[in-house]
């Protein structure tokens, strides 16, 4: 019996300064968190749909051979915009941009192709040297993302890097400088055919 008792007064000591400590202990300092600068922004399609039958946000941007390409210039003439993740996006970017700049059809129907991209300027060469043909379109450079920010282009869907890149996206401006269409497109097709149906339907 005295043995048991022991057991059982060694067994409460224990017990009576676990809970000592826990009381008595000073609460964990609490934890930081550390913001994620990579960490995606959610998905918003509320500016890029809201363009519709509005006036397209002008802009003017430099090409890769240093003209200044405006879109206020540009009234009188359909306007096709592709907002695209550029360099990172071979090469389903790069293939929609060569293929516009090969498409007889769209030159035929008096379509202006801009390529829009958000990468710096001296680095496209770099991509003209891997693909030759990229060279055929034209190509604009949007480095502070004003315009992808003001058509709402970086928050989509198809956006790999949201709120840093644009995915692929296209937008359509009527002669009158009127949006018609707009389509994001997280399939990263070539839409020749499709878009150059809304152009003739316009």
């Amino acid at each position: 019996m005295k043995a048991q008792n022991w057991v059982l007064i060694l067994i409460a000591g224990g017990i009576l300064i676990s809970l000592i400590v826990l009381i008595t202990r000073s609460p964990a300092a609490p934890v930081t968190p550390v913001d994620d600068h990579h960490k995606s922004q959610p998905t918003n399609n509320a500016v890029f749909e809201n363009l519709l039958n509005k006036p397209a946000p002008d802009f003017s941007l430099v090409d890769y051979d240093g003209r200044t390409v405006s879109l206020k210039s540009l009234l009188g003439k359909n306007v096709l915009l592709f907002f695209n993740e550029g360099l990172m996006c071979y090469p389903a970017c790069w293939d929609q941009i060569v293929a516009f700049g090969k498409d007889a059809s769209l030159k035929q129907a008096g379509v202006t192709v801009l390529n829009i991209t958000v990468d710096p300027k001296p680095q496209w060469a770099e991509a003209i040297a891997k693909m030759p043909e990229l060279a055929t379109a034209t190509v604009i450079f949007d480095q502070d993302k004003k315009v992808s920010s003001a058509y709402g282009v970086l928050t989509l869907t198809s956006s790999m890097h949201r709120g840093q890149f644009p995915g692929h996206s296209y937008v359509l401006i009527d002669k009158t400088g009127v949006v018609k269409f707009v389509w994001d497109d997280p399939q990263m097709a070539i839409r020749n055919s499709e878009l150059l149906a809304k152009i003739n339907g316009l």
